[in-house]
Formats: C-alpha cells, sequence, structure tokens
C-alpha cells in the first residue's frame, strides 16, 4: 500500500512548483495536484510556494522569483504561450 504521507509531500512539492498548465486559450489554471489536497494539504503547500517564491527572489538579481518573472513577460508580451 502506498504510503499516505509521502503522496501528500508529492502533491504538495508538484503544486508549489512553477508548473501551471494552461488551458486552449493560453489561461493559466490550478496545478491538477492542487485539486488532490485536503485543505490542510493546500495551507502547507501555500506556505512552501511563498518559502520557495521569496528564495527565487533572494537569489535573483533584481528580486524577482519565477512567478513574477513569468506574469511579467505574459505582460510584455514575450512569455511562453502554450
Amino acid at each position: 500500500m502506498a504510503d499516505p504521507g509521502k503522496d501528500r509531500q508529492t502533491l504538495v512539492e508538484q503544486t508549489a512548483g512553477a508548473f501551471r498548465p494552461r488551458d486552449p486559450h493560453g489561461r493559466i489554471l490550478a496545478h491538477p495536484a492542487w485539486h488532490d489536497l485536503d485543505d490542510a494539504g493546500r495551507v502547507e503547500a501555500f506556505t512552501v510556494t511563498e518559502r520557495l517564491r521569496a528564495m527565487e527572489a533572494a537569489l535573483d538579481p533584481e528580486g524577482l522569483s519565477t512567478t513574477a518573472r513569468a506574469v511579467l513577460a505574459r505582460i510584455r508580451g514575450a512569455g511562453p504561450r502554450e
């Protein structure tokens, strides 16, 4: 039987990552793993995401996270449109 704690950890890590699927119109969707988490798992994923984005921004010369860079790229029209 699968370890539920490990499955939850995997879902949290997937949700906290930068990848977000898009619909056919280019709209950003929630990561599929988000829907498989319970409320406590979603809070944990949010907390992990906040920490990751803060670390990314601290390492970036302009102080931007990957999310901030992706948003700016889309605003400027230079972002990928999948």
